[in-house]
C-alpha cells in the first residue's frame, strides 16, 4: 500500500518592507533546523524556485533531482506520475530522511516516501537541499546516507495568481491553479493550489489520476507569526510494482500482467481496478515568535489522517486462505478467482519545538520532535466467483487478517556553529532519539500455514540512539575546505520486523549503525565553480536480503557485521559566455559487503535454504559510476535551450555480483525548448520538453528470483525488469498574474 505522508507544507512569511530582516528570519528557523549553512562542513547540493519551476512538469521530485550529484531515479509506469523512486550514493528511498519545513516526510512504519502521492510538489516548494552522508539531524526515522530537505514558496507582498497546464504522450494532462492575496494591511494573508494530473502510462496498466490541494490561512504582526495549513493529496493508479521477466521484456516492453484472467469461454482479460489508492488529510497549525532580534521560537502541532488500498484479481486461490468456511454438511470448490482488497488507514500526530539563536560568532539551535503513529493493516474479500451460484448459508466468513502498528519517536537535539575568527568555522551537532514500536496481529499469510499462534505477529522494540557530529570549515579567497566525522542509528522498518518475526531459526535483526566521514573542498568564482568530495559510509550490522525466505515466501533481511561505501564526488559549473552554463558532475565509488553469504530456496516448499558463500562482493543497486553533463543556452530574447544526458553504471540485482543479475549501464539524453512571451500584459511560459531523445531502449532497476532442485541438483533463477520509456513529449503553457 502506498501511503502518502504529506506533511506540513507550512506557508512562507510574507515580506514587507519595514520588517524584512525579521521576517525572513521568523520564516526560515521553521526550515533551517534541517538545513546546512553556508558554511556547514556537510556534503549538500540545491536547486531553487527558478529550475524547479521550469523543470517537467510531469516529473515527480525524484525525478527533478536526478541531475544532482550521486543520484539514480526511474519510474515504474513509464511517467513521473506514476511510483517513481530513488537512490542517493546507492542509499534506498527509505533510508533517505525527507523533511517539507523541517517535518518529516517518511512514513513511520516502512520510512518510504511514496512520491506518487505527492503531485505537483515542484509548484509549491521555493526551493530543495539535498545533503549526502549522515547531514544534519533531522526529525522522524534519521537519515542513513543521505537527506531531501524542502520548503514551500514565500507568499508576495501583493497578491498573485498562476494557472499552468501540459500535455504529452500516453494521454497525459497535468493542471495546477493557485493564487494568494498577499499580505493585507492586517497583517493578514491566505494562499491556496490545486492540482490535477492523469495518465494512462508507457506500460499497461500504469493510470494515474491524482490530485492534491493546498490552503493556507495565517496572521503576522510586530514579532509574532500564526499560521493554519490544510492540505490534501489522493491518488488511484494501475499497480505496476510486478514488473515484467526478462523474456516478456523482450517480446512487448509495455506488458504488465497484473489484474490477468480467463472468462468462461477462455478470453484472456485483465481486472481494470487492479490498483493502488490512497487519501490524506493534513492539519497544521504553526506558531513563530521573534523573542529578540537573536533569539526565535517555532511550534509546530500537526495531525496527519490517511487510508486507502490495493484491489486485486486473483487466479485460483485457496479459498480457506481468505477466511472462508463451508457450514457444516455443505462442500465447495477449495479454489476460486477471487477479488480483494488490502486495506490500511494511520493516525499521525506530532509536535516540534525549536529555539534558534545567532550572532556575529556563534548559532546555535536546539528543539525537540515528538510524534505518536498508529496505523492498522487488513484484508477484504469482495468476490468469491465460486460463491456467485451459492445458496445463502452455504459457507461463512471468519476474517481474513488484522494486524496494526504502534510507533512513538521522541528526539531533541542540539546543534552549534562557532566562528572564532571570520576563516574558520567550528561544528558540533548531538541528537538523542528514542524509538519504541509495537506491531500485533496477524499478517495476509497466517490462514496459509495453519493459523497457528506462532504465526500471529507479536514484536515490541524499545531503542535509545545517540547520533553525534562534529566537524569544521575553513575559507580561503573563494575557496572552502571542509571535513565531518558523524556517527548514526536507525531502526528496522516495519517490513523488515514482520518477515524476520514470522522466519524460523532467524536471529532477530537489530538496529543498523554508520560511521560517515566527509572531506571536501568547494570553489565558486565569477566564470566557474567547482567541488570535490571524498566520503567513507562505513556501516555496522547493515540488514540486507540474503535469500533467505519466511513461512509466507517473502524475503527475510539479516544483519551483516560489515558494509561500505567509498567514493569521490566531482562537479563543475562553466560559464565561458554570458549567454551559456555548463554543469556536469561525476560520481566514482566502490560499495562493498565485508562477507556475504547468500541463502537459495528449495523449491518443494519445505523452507530448507542452500547456502552460497560469497566472500566480499558488491552491494546491489549501487553504480560504481554516475555522472551527468548539462549545457543551458539562451537562444534569443525570452528563449532557452537545456539539454542533458546521465549516464548510470552497471548495477547488480542481489549481492551476488554476477553477470546474469545485472541492469545494464545506460545513457540518457533530455532537451526542454522554453520562450516566455506577453499577451494581453499577461506573462505567459510555452515550454517543450523532449524525454530520452536517443530514444534508448533500457531498464533502469528490477528485481531477481533463484530456487534449487535437490533431484537434479540445479538452481534455477530469473529477473524481471522496469522498462522505461522511449522519446517521450510533453508540453506546458503557463501564465502568471
Amino acid at each position: 500500500m502506498k501511503k502518502l505522508l504529506f506533511i506540513a507544507a507550512l506557508c512562507a512569511l510574507p515580506l514587507c518592507a519595514g520588517a524584512q530582516e525579521r521576517q525572513e528570519r521568523l520564516d526560515s528557523v521553521v526550515v533551517s533546523t534541517t538545513r546546512a549553512g553556508e558554511y556547514t562542513p556537510v556534503t549538500h547540493s540545491q536547486i531553487g524556485k527558478n529550475e524547479l519551476r521550469s523543470s517537467n512538469p510531469i516529473n515527480s521530485l525524484p525525478m527533478t533531482l536526478n541531475l544532482l550529484p550521486s543520484v539514480v531515479t526511474y519510474n515504474e509506469g513509464g511517467t513521473g506520475l506514476g511510483n517513481s523512486a530513488m537512490t542517493i550514493r546507492g542509499v534506498k528511498g527509505s533510508q533517505i530522511n525527507v523533511t517539507l519545513n523541517g517535518i518529516t516526510l517518511n512514513d513511520a512504519e516502512s520510512q518510504e516516501v511514496f512520491w506518487v502521492n505527492i503531485p505537483a510538489l515542484t509548484s509549491l516548494i521555493s526551493n530543495v537541499q539535498m545533503q549526502r552522508g549522515l547531514g544534519t539531524s533531522a526529525s522522524g526515522a534519521g537519515s542513513f546516507g543521505a537527506s531531501v530537505n524542502m520548503n514551500t514558496a514565500f507568499i508576495t507582498p501583493n497578491p498573485s495568481g498562476s494557472v499552468e497546464t501540459s500535455l504529452g504522450s500516453y494521454s497525459t494532462w497535468i493542471s495546477t491553479l493557485s493564487g494568494s492575496t498577499g499580505l493585507t494591511p492586517k497583517g493578514l494573508y491566505a494562499s491556496a493550489a490545486y492540482s490535477y494530473g492523469t495518465t494512462e502510462g508507457y506500460i499497461r496498466n500504469a493510470w494515474v489520476r491524482s490530485q492534491s490541494a493546498f490552503v493556507a490561512l495565517g496572521w503576522l504582526r510586530g514579532r509574532n507569526s500564526i499560521r493554519f495549513t490544510y492540505l490534501m493529496g489522493s491518488q488511484h493508479s494501475g499497480i505496476t510494482w510486478d514488473g515484467i521477466d526478462l523474456e516478456q521484456y523482450y517480446e512487448d516492453r509495455t506488458y504488465n500482467g497484473a489484474g490477468k484472467y480467463k472468462d468462461d469461454e477462455g478470453n484472456t482479460k485483465y481486472y481494470r481496478n487492479q490498483s493502488d489508492n490512497y487519501a490524506q488529510h493534513h492539519l497544521q497549525l504553526n506558531y513563530t515568535r521573534a523573542i529578540t532580534d537573536r533569539l526565535t521560537w517555532a511550534n509546530t502541532l500537526n495531525y496527519t489522517r490517511g487510508d486507502g488500498y490495493d484491489e486485486y484479481y486473483k487466479r485460483d486461490r485457496k479459498i480457506s486462505d481468505f477466511g472462508y468456511e463451508a457450514a457444516d454438511g455443505v462442500e465447495f470448490s477449495k479454489y476460486s478467482d477471487m477479488i480483494y482488497r488490502k486495506l490500511m488507514d494511520n493516525n499521525l500526530w506530532v509536535l516540534s519545538s525549536d529555539l534558534r539563536f545567532r550572532s556575529s560568532a556563534i548559532d546555535i539551535t536546539g528543539g525537540i520532535y515528538a510524534s505518536y503513529y498508529e496505523g492498522g493493516h487488513w484484508g477484504e474479500p469482495l468476490w468469491v466467483k465460486s460463491f456467485e451460484n451459492a445458496a445463502e448459508g452455504t459457507w461463512q466468513y471468519e476474517g481474513w487478517y488484522l494486524n496494526n502498528g504502534y510507533k512513538t519517536d521522541l528526539s531533541a537535539f542540539l546543534r552549534a556553529e562557532y566562528r572564532p575568527v571570520d576563516w574558520l568555522t567550528a561544528y558540533v551537532d548531538l541528537q538523542g532519539r528514542y524509538v519504541a514500536y509495537n506491531l500485533a496481529g496477524t499478517d495476509d499469510d497466517w490462514l496459509s500455514y495453519g493459523a497457528s499462534p506462532a504465526d500471529r505477529l507479536d514484536f515490541h522494540g524499545r531503542w535509545p540512539f545517540f547520533n553525534p557530529r562534529a566537524g569544521a570549515s575553513a575559507r580561503f579567497g573563494g575557496h572552502t575546505f571542509y571535513a565531518l566525522a558523524a556517527f548514526g542509528n536507525r531502526e528496522p522498518g516495519r517490513g523488515d520486523i514482520k518477515e524476520n518475526v514470522k522466519g524460523k531459526d532467524i536471529s532477530p535483526i537489530v538496529p543498523e549503525k554508520m560511521l560517515d566521514i566527509e572531506a571536501g573542498w568547494r570553489y565558486s568564482g565569477k566564470r566557474w565553480a567547482a567541488s570535490a568530495n571524498i566520503y567513507c559510509m562505513e556501516y555496522y550490522d547493515m540488514l540486507l536480503e540474503t535469500g533467505k525466505l519466511s513461512s509466507s515466501g517473502y524475503a527475510i533481511k539479516e544483519n551483516v557485521g560489515r558494509a561500505w561505501r567509498r567514493g569521490v564526488e566531482l562537479t563543475a559549473a562553466w560559464m565561458p559566455l554570458g549567454w551559456l552554463r555548463v554543469d556536469g558532475n561525476l560520481t566514482l565509488s566502490v560499495n562493498r559487503i565485508a562477507d556475504f553469504t547468500s541463502y537459495i530456496s528449495y523449491d518443494d516448499y519445505s523452507g530448507r535454504t542452500l547456502p552460497v558463500k560469497y566472500g566480499e562482493t558488491t552491494m546491489l543497486m549501487s553504480p560504481s559510476i554516475i555522472s551527468m553533463a548539462r549545457a543551458n543556452a539562451s537562444l534569443w530574447k525570452g528563449a532557452s535551450l537545456v539539454v542533458s544526458g546521465k549516464y548510470v553504471g552497471k548495477q547488480y540485482l542481489d549481492n551476488s555480483a554476477r553477470e546474469e543479475m545485472a541492469v545494464p549501464a545506460y545513457f540518457v539524453v533530455d532537451a526542454a525548448l522554453k520562450q516566455e512571451f506577453k499577451l494581453w500584459k499577461v506573462p505567459f511560459t510555452a515550454s517543450a520538453y523532449v524525454n530520452n531523445l536517443l530514444n534508448n531502449m533500457y531498464y533502469a532497476s528490477g528485481w531477481r528470483w533463484e530456487s534449487y532442485n535437490e533431484t537434479d541438483d540445479e538452481v534455477s533463477s530469473g529477473i524481471g525488469v522496469y522498462p522505461q520509456p522511449p522519446l517521450n513529449l510533453m508540453f506546458k503553457l503557463s501564465a502568471s498574474f
